[in-house]
């Protein structure tokens, strides 16, 4: 990427988006000065569901770069309980927002992927050539399948027009700006909003998911903000070479905990003293999911943002600013 870039980056008010940006403007991209501008309109100023909206969008802003991390996301309960929503917004969004970049010319697209494209009981840790290897994560299907499709349509793009459309599948994020709803968020922020509640009301016990068994791998969001803008500027497939090497990377942490590990991290850092029940009757989904990040790592990637220093960083963000009695 040059200094002089225009990026969209499709999502900037999420967690994600919010960290690149302001990382990119961190690192001057976006400075008017150099004929460079960040493009982060709001919902209401470009509607990504409807495409004759965002093919006029691309055709005023021109934007030579796209970053698509724009996305439906939830965690169990939201995926189980609304999946044609799930698939449905997804596709929509990123089929939109790819051809919109491929008719109005722009030089070079990222899209943002999930984990939860590899199979339930994938080898681990999951290499990149495991995807469609078996049977999706029952809970999460549909968010996935929209995911795969998103990654091969990129993966087209390149093969039939050369377009350098790359893509990054992440592990399990959060941080800053994370979403804290009781019944679409992720498991991090979950648990964070379950203990610091229950600590505020002087709650005996809190009831959690599941077993609290199964294994993951945790990013924080400022990592993979690094992660992307490496990407861009270190990853690139031509339509000669797209068939000798995957054109999505793996990132993650490399370090894995158990749920019941990590809900007793984030009692000790809230300090709330009551009990914590486990609730078997209630789906853990996968057990275990580590990603293989070598392929990333070996272009010159690290993560930085140990788990419990990033957790402190969710907690104080989420006391400051999420909270509600």
């Amino acid at each position: 990427m040059e200094i002089n870039e225009r990026i969209f980056i499709a999502g900037s008010n999420g967690m994600v988006g919010s960290a690149i940006k302001n990382l990119l403007n961190k690192q001057g991209y976006g400075n008017s000065k150099f004929g460079g501008e960040l493009l982060c309109p709001c919902r209401k100023e470009l509607n990504l569901l409807n495409f004759d909206e965002v093919k006029k969008w691309f055709k005023n802003n021109q934007p030579s770069i796209v970053i698509l991390a724009a996305a439906k996301v939830g965690g169990i309960s939201a995926n189980s309980t609304k999946p044609y929503e799930f698939i449905y917004e997804n596709l929509n969004i990123q089929t939109n927002v790819i051809e919109a970049s491929r008719l109005t010319g722009v030089k070079k697209l990222l899209f943002l992927g999930s984990s939860c494209i590899y199979p339930k009981y994938s080898k681990q840790p999951i290499k990149e050539e495991y995807l469609l290897t078996s049977e999706l994560e029952q809970t999460n299907q549909w968010y996935a399948l929209a995911k795969i499709a998103g990654i091969k349509l990129c993966e087209a793009l390149n093969l039939q027009y050369g377009f350098d459309a790359i893509s990054l599948m992440p592990c399990n994020l959060y941080g800053i700006g994370d979403n804290y709803d009781p019944i679409s968020s992720h498991v991090i922020p979950a648990l964070i909003h379950k203990f610091y509640t229950a600590k505020k009301k002087n709650q005996s016990k809190v009831v959690c998911w599941g077993t609290g068994n199964p294994l993951r791998e945790f990013l924080y969001v400022d990592d993979l903000a690094e992660a992307c803008i490496f990407a861009l500027n270190n990853f690139s497939l031509t339509k000669d070479d797209s068939l000798k090497k995957t054109s999505w990377l793996n990132v993650g942490s490399g370090n894995e905990i158990s749920i019941k590990r990590l809900s007793e991290i984030i009692v000790e850092l809230v300090g709330y003293e009551g009990k914590v029940v486990w609730d078997d009757k209630m789906p853990d989904g996968t057990p275990r999911k580590i990603l293989d990040s070598s392929k990333m790592k070996s272009l010159g990637w690290e993560p930085k943002i140990k788990l419990k220093k990033g957790l402190k960083l969710a907690i104080e963000d989420y006391v400051k600013n999420k909270y509600r009695d």
